[in-house]
């Protein structure tokens, strides 16, 4: 087979995983996936998990426990002590999670990349103008979950969280395939703006967890809502959280995107470039000297 005939049957294999993904009805999915998920049945949980391997690279030797009373449990499941070691340097943000790295980079004046050919703006993501303005000329770095991987996501410096910013959308799928082809569509799906602020140093790292399809659902330790399409609560929620590096923060349901934002004086670890796979605990950026 030729590279063209190659790279044509490729197109046309994600075009219909595309079709597949996207084009069912995304909130019934997401209502039927969460009640099914968290049915409390080990055999259909034994079952499930059995299916999903057949299908996905599900490595669960970290995993705390090996018995799972729901697919719930399983996707949101915690890993044992000293699994993912965090890196302690003062002078290093840390991975808030397990990813494969997307776009990064410098951010060009206010426009960032989603994928090649799609760029979108902080002022459609973060919406918060304060946000929007010190993130002008900065870092950032897309952090993309896979189903299999671990869910859970921890601080990536000591900080304080005063803020959470909750953005209804839609639940596009999030995967390579569908960033191709849908323009802003971080934009477009249900997120939260975490503005956290590191210690000693005031300065304003921001995290935006991404839903998606079958993810729609953000669950922070130090809320004590659950932010999804049913929450009717106030878009912005005042809050006052410490964190250590490494401490959990919060989860999603499934697997999704994370972006971390930093101001200009920060840079991306040299490690860190798109396709690298990062744990949570690793170095992604640097704090200037």
């Amino acid at each position: 087979m030729t590279t063209r005939a190659a790279s044509v049957k490729t197109e046309l294999r994600e075009d219909i995983r595309f079709l597949l993904e996207n084009h069912i009805p995304r909130q019934l999915a997401n209502r039927f996936f969460g009640w099914f998920s968290q049915i409390e049945a080990p055999l259909l949980a034994r079952a499930s998990i059995a299916i999903w391997r057949r299908f996905a690279d599900l490595d669960l030797s970290e995993a705390r426990t090996q018995r799972f009373t729901s697919l719930h449990a399983c996707f949101t499941r915690e890993l044992k002590p000293g699994a993912r070691p965090v890196d302690s340097d003062p002078d290093i943000i840390t991975s808030p999670c397990d990813a494969i790295v997307g776009a990064c980079g410098r951010i060009d004046r206010n426009e960032l990349i989603q994928a090649k050919g799609f760029s979108y703006t902080l002022e459609e993501l973060l919406i918060d103008p304060q946000l929007v303005r010190l993130y002008h000329d900065g870092q950032y770095a897309t952090l993309r979950l896979t189903p299999s991987m671990y869910h859970r996501f921890h601080a990536p410096y000591d900080c304080t969280v005063d803020k959470v910013t909750y953005v209804s959308g839609d639940s596009w799928n999030v995967n390579p395939i569908a960033l191709k082809r849908i323009a802003k569509l971080f934009c477009k799906n249900e997120r939260a703006v975490i503005r956290a602020m590191l210690r000693p140093s005031g300065i304003v790292v921001t995290l935006v967890p991404v839903a998606a399809i079958l993810v729609a659902s953000i669950r922070l330790h130090f809320l004590d809502v659950l932010l999804n399409m049913q929450y009717r609560g106030e878009a912005e929620i005042p809050c006052l959280a410490s964190f250590s590096k490494g401490q959990e923060m919060g989860w999603f349901q499934h697997g999704s995107t994370i972006i971390v934002f930093a101001p200009k004086d920060v840079a991306l670890c040299g490690a860190v470039r798109e396709g690298a796979v990062i744990r949570m605990g690793k170095p992604l950026m640097q704090l200037r000297s």
